[in-house]
């Protein structure tokens, strides 16, 4: 769905090169990959506010069971965690814009929307050699000054997974497998333990229910994909 017009965590730095196999040759990049999700029954998980110590070990889960996703990363982590974010592009995952550390970005001047933004890009484009073509607005505060400013496409979601809730999060999880609808997109957070431990269970679940996951750009591949647009699904 387009339409116009959850919390932050801090992390430590990961000191080491993020785990797996650093030297294999890169997957082929989601841009690359051919998937028809107008015929497919698609659903695409993304990953916020990271990427933080949790991450290498979801990215060893999302790489045993040939999955990509979407990870909209804050700037100030990725400072922190650049090998981690190189491993994302390497092993064919998309990397978003999420701001650089989650403000409620309608309460921002322009320009400190412009400086949330560029100053993210610059990092993940210096962490991994690619620029990030979506954006999220934290907490999925967004209005048209916001759009402008992003000059990407924005994306928030159909199905939050609550993940973030410490009381709630594991009832929320599995709320949101069962709300899961072809062409949706679900929010979940690798910034939580306990959310990387439930995403093997959340992954042979949607795939035994027959979906295809996606990044979001594929997701949207073959569609008109519009900047300053904000998008919730596929429909």
């Amino acid at each position: 769905m387009r339409t116009t017009g959850n919390g932050g965590t801090k992390v430590e730095s990961d000191r080491a090169p993020a785990a797996g196999n650093q030297a294999a040759r890169p997957a082929l990049p989601p841009s690359q990959r051919r998937i028809d999700c107008a015929k497919v029954k698609c659903v695409a998980l993304t990953f916020d506010d990271g990427p933080s110590l949790h991450t290498p070990k979801l990215l060893d889960t999302l790489r045993r069971s040939d999955t990509r996703v979407t990870f909209f990363v804050l700037g100030q982590n990725v400072e922190r965690h650049g090998a981690t974010v190189r491993r994302m592009v390497h092993e064919g995952h998309e990397v978003g814009n999420h701001s650089w550390d989650h403000p409620i970005m309608p309460s921002l001047s322009p320009r400190a929307m412009r400086r949330q933004i560029q100053l993210t890009q610059q990092a993940v484009r210096q962490a991994s050699g690619v620029t990030p073509k979506v954006f999220r607005p934290p907490y999925g505060a967004t209005d048209e000054r916001v759009a402008r400013a992003a000059g990407m496409p924005q994306i928030t979601w159909s199905v939050d997974c609550m993940d973030w809730h410490r009381t709630k999060a594991r009832k929320g999880i599995a709320t949101g497998m069962k709300e899961a609808r072809p062409g949706g997109i679900i929010l979940l957070h690798d910034t939580h333990g306990s959310t990387v431990r439930a995403v093997p269970k959340m992954l042979s679940t949607l795939k035994g229910r027959g979906y295809t996951l996606v990044t979001v750009s594929e997701l949207f591949q073959g569609k008109r994909f519009e900047a300053q647009a904000t998008y919730t699904n596929l429909e």
